[in-house]
């Protein structure tokens, strides 16, 4: 009997050799209060599936939230592009108003012209787009009518003059045109 020792002699043996992972101690006694009560509320057999509609939801909630921030990523840059695009529309009309003045030298005229193409050419290359007027049909979600004029020759509503052109990127409305709207 020499060789056998006493159980708790054993458990302080081998106590060094363990590790004791703390969360699962303090999480123990909340499983047999779950499996005490699971016992009487949920058959053993439902909680799978309760655990798997919890993961699906965890799951959905994560998708939501990642094309929630694609999608407000993308509101950043498009509010980001308008930004600059509206502070560069004050030049566009600069030199819009210096190609309608006469000017006695052509060379100038011309490095003028070329610097307003260069600019419609970018414009249109971030994909900005000239807000058609003249003639149309008044639209109050794309125009700015600042005036009215009574023409016969032009039909009810329609724009008969453009003070200030307007600008879109894709939907969105940089700056209405200023217009004058007949009848």
């Amino acid at each position: 009997m020499a060789k056998t020792k006493n159980k708790s002699e054993d458990i302080k043996d081998n106590s060094e050799e363990i590790e004791i992972d703390e969360d699962v101690i303090e999480a123990a006694p909340d499983m047999e209060e779950n499996e005490q009560t699971s016992d009487s509320e949920q058959p053993m057999a439902d909680q799978p599936a309760a655990e798997r509609d919890k993961y699906l939801r965890l799951a959905a909630e994560y998708d939501n939230f990642r094309k929630r921030s694609a999608k407000e990523r993308e509101m950043i840059y498009t509010d980001a592009r308008t930004d600059a695009i509206s502070k560069l529309l004050p030049v566009y009309d600069n030199l819009e108003r210096a190609l309608k003045m006469e000017c006695s030298d052509e060379a100038y005229y011309k490095g003028v012209e070329m610097i307003m193409t260069q600019l419609t050419d970018a414009l249109k290359s971030m994909g900005v787009q000239e807000i058609s007027a003249l003639g149309e049909p008044f639209d109050p979600n794309l125009h700015n009518a600042v005036m009215k004029i009574e023409d016969p020759n032009l039909g009810e509503n329609i724009v008969a003059e453009e003070y200030q052109k307007g600008f879109i990127l894709g939907d969105r409305v940089i700056r209405f045109s200023t217009v004058v709207v007949a009848n």
